[in-house]
């Protein structure tokens, strides 16, 4: 059965076409700036072909996709697409895996406001493949998914409950795919996941403590702007900080535009929203670069502290994501902060070329800590293979 994996960005198109459930890799690609007439970024590979093309057109996610169908067509037809899948943020309602009918899209755009960034561009895209591949059943794989197993003194929020019954607020949590991978790589590397904290860090940054596969908390909550600081995003604040704001004048476009895209990283260093540039700053004496390094990484060890208490004990401390993968700073500081809990970290382990999943604890550590690559993908296709199989 051949699967199509659609991750869509706010100016970005990643594609994989799987054939299940062996897993293969039949052929991905990317665009970069989607939107643009002339400077876009179109890579493509399969078995035959791995090119890379700059100056593209690609001004709207529909010619982004048909360019891709176009040159997928020399490895599957579209007729022989039995879904495509997609990793849907958020859906009024729907917290789970979803074949994408017109009340689930509705459900999506009741909640456009929550996830401006992600479920617009996504209705886009679904609405687009529709379109173009009438036949092949659309699965919406939310990053709520894999929280629904986090127990409700978790998730709800000390407001008036009417407001969770009526407008249906809670902690939701994100990187759903994400984090549902690092379960099912411990559980194939190491038959459990036993008691576990996913770090998901790159742009966008949650925790999640994992339990015998299951997601038992997260640091994400109602919307993507809350939890760890992010690239751009505040991450948690406190609710009054609005109001007063609001009081003094500030407009609530320039509250929200501060709260989710000069905040973060970005905000407090007033460097770059990107980690590289921030640290390399610091490194050259700049304070407020240092400080952005510093409350990030205090803000990590905060959650993986909580969630090690609610575990009641820590088994596998997990880096994944951009950041994750490839900041051996981020990683030495975490690990060293956590050390009493048993964690040695192996240096030469931590400072290796990225080269897939790997442990970078030593021997002797308590504490297995370890590298796994995001691979949301695979796991959307996964998930979309089961619902419709």
């Amino acid at each position: 059965m051949k699967i199509l994996v659609s991750n869509v960005g706010s100016t970005s198109l990643k594609f994989k076409l799987y054939d299940m459930p062996s897993e293969a890799v039949l052929c991905e690609a990317k665009i970069e700036r989607v939107g643009s007439d002339h400077d876009a970024i179109y890579s493509y590979k399969d078995a035959n072909r791995d090119e890379k093309r700059e100056g593209c057109s690609v001004p709207g996610y529909t010619e982004g996709i048909r360019l891709f169908l176009t040159d997928m067509s020399g490895v599957c037809g579209e007729g022989e697409i039995a879904a495509v899948g997609f990793k849907t943020v958020l859906a009024k309602g729907y917290y789970g895996i979803h074949e994408l009918t017109d009340k689930v899209i509705a459900a999506m755009r009741e909640y456009l406001f929550v996830a401006p960034a992600h479920n617009g561009p996504y209705l886009e895209a679904i609405g687009c493949f529709r379109e173009i591949m009438p036949g092949a059943r659309l699965v919406g794989v939310f990053e709520t998914a894999f929280h629904t197993t986090i127990p409700p003194e978790r998730t709800l929020y000390s407001l008036p409950y009417e407001w969770y019954e009526r407008y249906g607020i809670k902690r939701m949590g994100y990187h759903g795919a994400s984090h549902s991978y690092v379960a099912d790589t411990l559980k194939s590397r190491y038959g459990s996941t036993g008691r576990s904290v996913s770090c998901h860090l790159g742009g966008s940054c949650s925790l999640c403590a994992i339990e015998d596969g299951r997601s038992v908390d997260t640091s994400f909550g109602f919307s993507l702007q809350t939890g760890v600081m992010h690239a751009n995003r505040a991450g948690d604040i406190d609710s009054y900080i609005v109001p007063y704001l609001l009081n003094e004048g500030i407009s609530m476009d320039e509250i929200l535009y501060g709260l989710s895209k000069n905040g973060g990283l970005l905000g407090v260093s007033g460097v770059s929203n990107d980690l590289r540039m921030v640290l390399a700053a610091a490194d050259e004496g700049n304070e407020r670069a240092k400080l952005a390094v510093d409350m990030f990484v205090n803000q990590i060890v905060k959650y993986a502290g909580a969630f090690t208490a609610e575990l009641g004990g820590l088994d596998n401390l997990v880096f994944t994501g951009g950041i994750g993968e490839n900041s051996v700073a981020v990683r030495e500081r975490v690990c060293s902060a956590l050390s009493f809990f048993g964690l040695e970290l192996d240096s030469s382990a931590n400072n290796a070329p990225n080269s897939g999943v790997r442990e970078i604890s030593s021997p002797n550590s308590r504490v297995r800590a370890l590298v796994i690559p995001a691979n949301e993908e695979l796991g959307i296709a996964r998930r979309s293979y089961e619902l419709i199989s």
